[in-house]
């Protein structure tokens, strides 16, 4: 009987996995093998709060393909080298595999289809995290795109609703003994402080299915107006579970239409809006294919000189732990470390105050995403912190500067978000919760901290290096 080994990594799912069909329809044994190789992802190893949702998506996972008769052969080590141990313990034949877009993994698997083929080895990638691989879409001169909108014109005219393939009824599976338990990978904390995550989120499969029958059904209508307000649960929250594969876009496309089925994109400006930020997550896996280089410096090159400020650790500490003195940037520091995530328009608030009113370099607040978001994507924490900096693709131009009081009173009106990530100014009336250091008694007696620096000038000063950069 042949066997062939599913090589796992971030799609952690049976539906709609192009990989593990292919391999059940031309094997008689499938294998799924998870090879925990954290080094191989270069200088974006995965972070704490990813580490932890790994764990538990993949115990999800275990416990899926047990139902099944089967379950997953865990490693550590060095990806190329447990393969052939597993290929020879095994007897398999053929190793499947769905494609990853970071620049050390494209390498990584590049090499190790190559050394796999040369040994007589089988070796399939598949697609199966995108709508459509990097290399798809290009502009009419042949180019890769580097601007959103004529990206999602072409992209938004191939999306077809077709259904998506079932997960296997049932599977003939290999076991082999010699792999690791799920606690010797060593991903869960040692001290406790994922008790806010264990109460926000449902890692795995079924949990992402949970999550998008919410979203269809409570949220997506009235997602236009919905989405901005961040006390309210109006974003779909599926980026966690996209990231580590436990659901397709192509699901989620099929969902979307499936219960609007006789609408006209013009008539669905609700689904629309969601689709077109999908379609950002597709861009920044275009981006991050065709320009890795974007992932430790300036997209931009215009920045490659730009004059951040010195890397200030007492700053930084402040703006991590939500002590700024801002509140809506606290809310959102705060809201991050307690669940591992932030609502998008208050990301981008964050993003700003520190690369624009702190001017410290989007890379330190990139690798702090990194390592405190359950949806730390390469791709996107990339294009979106050099999109607020004013240095990447299609970004906001650097004079933009978020104004997070603005922004508040715009969008958290009533203050319900401040209030509950900001216990001290609980209180406080509406006009002082958002601006509380135009009350001295108040900040003596919240405890709550003097801001960081002044808004206003802090903003000056930014455009003016801006300027002499330009100049320069």
């Amino acid at each position: 009987m042949s066997t062939a080994i599913l090589w796992l990594r971030r799609d952690l799912r049976l539906a709609d996995h192009p990989a593990l069909s292919a391999a059940c329809a031309r094997h008689e044994r499938v294998l799924p093998v998870y090879i925990h190789a954290p080094q191989e992802d270069g200088a974006w190893a995965p972070g704490a709060a990813s580490r932890w949702w790994l764990h538990h998506s993949l115990a999800s996972l275990d416990a899926a393909w047990r139902r099944l008769g089967g379950e997953l052969h865990l490693r550590r080590g060095e990806s190329l080298a447990m393969l052939l141990d597993v290929l020879e313990r095994s007897g398999a034949t053929a190793v499947y595999w769905s494609r990853l877009y970071e620049p050390a993994t494209l390498e990584r698997d590049r090499l190790a289809k190559a050394a796999l083929r040369e040994r007589g080895i089988e070796a399939h990638s598949f697609p199966g995290a995108t709508w459509c691989e990097p290399w798809q879409l290009a502009t009419k001169q042949g180019d890769p795109y580097r601007v959103f909108t004529p990206f999602w014109r072409n992209l938004r005219t191939q999306l077809e609703a077709s259904v998506p393939l079932p997960a296997p009824s049932t599977l003939r599976t290999a076991r082999l003994t010699g792999g690791l338990t799920l606690k010797a990978l060593a991903l869960l904390p040692r001290i406790d402080w994922d008790a806010g995550l264990r109460e926000a989120w449902r890692p795995g499969e079924a949990g992402a299915h949970e999550q998008l029958e919410v979203f269809t059904d409570d949220a997506v209508a009235g997602y236009v107006e919905a989405r901005d307000l961040p006390a309210r649960h109006g974003t779909s929250r599926l980026s966690p579970h996209l990231h580590f594969g436990e659901i397709t876009p192509q699901q989620i496309l099929h969902a979307l239409f499936s219960m609007d089925r006789r609408r006209t994109p013009k008539e669905s400006p609700d689904r629309e809006a969601f689709l077109r930020e999908l379609g950002w997550r597709e861009f920044a896996q275009h981006l991050l294919y065709h320009f890795p280089h974007a992932t430790e410096g300036a997209f931009n090159p215009r920045f490659a000189h730009f004059p951040w400020a010195p890397a200030d650790e007492a700053l930084l500490r402040r703006w991590r732990e939500g002590r700024t003195g801002i509140p809506l940037v606290d809310a959102g520091m705060r809201e991050l470390w307690h669940t591992g995530w932030m609502h998008n328009r208050v990301r981008m608030v964050v993003a700003s105050f520190l690369t624009k009113n702190l001017r410290q370099h989007w890379l330190e607040g990139a690798r702090w995403f990194w390592d405190t978001l359950v949806d730390a994507d390469l791709a996107n924490n990339t294009l979106g912190w050099q999109w607020v900096a004013g240095c990447g693709a299609d970004a906001a131009p650097y004079f933009r500067v978020f104004n997070p009081v603005s922004q508040a009173q715009k969008f958290d009106v009533q203050g319900n978000y401040l209030r509950r990530w900001l216990p001290e100014l609980a209180d406080a009336p509406l006009a002082q919760l958002h601006e509380p250091w135009r009350d001295a008694g108040l900040l003596a007696r919240s405890g709550y901290p003097a801001p960081l620096v002044d808004l206003a000038a802090s903003r000056q000063d930014a455009l003016a290096a801006y300027q002499r950069s330009r100049a320069g």
